[in-house]
């Protein structure tokens, strides 16, 4: 799969909201809507899928960063400074498991494709509802 088409998006929701109800179909349209924003080049509207909160945590590489100003620092320094791409970015294998109204678990896998080849991982992710939807409060990310 090499991006997430309109057919295939409304497949997988309609799917989600017969399993695992509207909240699961929620928060894939979160990670539709990052993909989509990253593929387009906008950082900030990629973003937008994680909590606006220093309480906010990013693992990955072996190191911890906390907060969103500093996850956005980082994800600058690593694809937008000189000499760098986003490429194109697919999520894959998704599992959505509602853990109370509020919250949900989310794991898949990750596609990068840049000009100098491609980055694949996997990921767990911890949503919650929150007054603006469902926004990301801890990501972890392996390559």
């Amino acid at each position: 799969m090499s991006r997430t088409s309109p057919s295939l998006l409304a497949f997988l929701l309609c799917a989600c909201a017969a399993t695992g109800g509207r909240d699961s179909a929620d928060v894939l349209q979160v990670l539709h809507a990052q993909a989509s924003a990253w593929n387009r080049g906008d950082l900030e509207g990629y973003m937008r899928g994680y909590l606006e909160s220093s309480d906010l945590t990013f693992f990955s590489g072996g190191t911890q960063t906390r907060g969103f100003a500093p996850v956005l620092e980082r994800y600058r320094r690593r694809y937008q400074s000189e000499g760098r791409e986003m490429g194109t970015l697919t999520f894959e294998e998704l599992r959505v498991d509602p853990l109370a109204a509020d919250a949900a678990l989310v794991r898949g896998r990750f596609r990068l494709k840049a000009s100098d080849g491609e980055t694949t991982g996997l990921f767990t992710l911890l949503l919650r509802r929150t007054a603006e939807g469902w926004r990301i409060v801890h990501d972890h990310t392996s390559v």
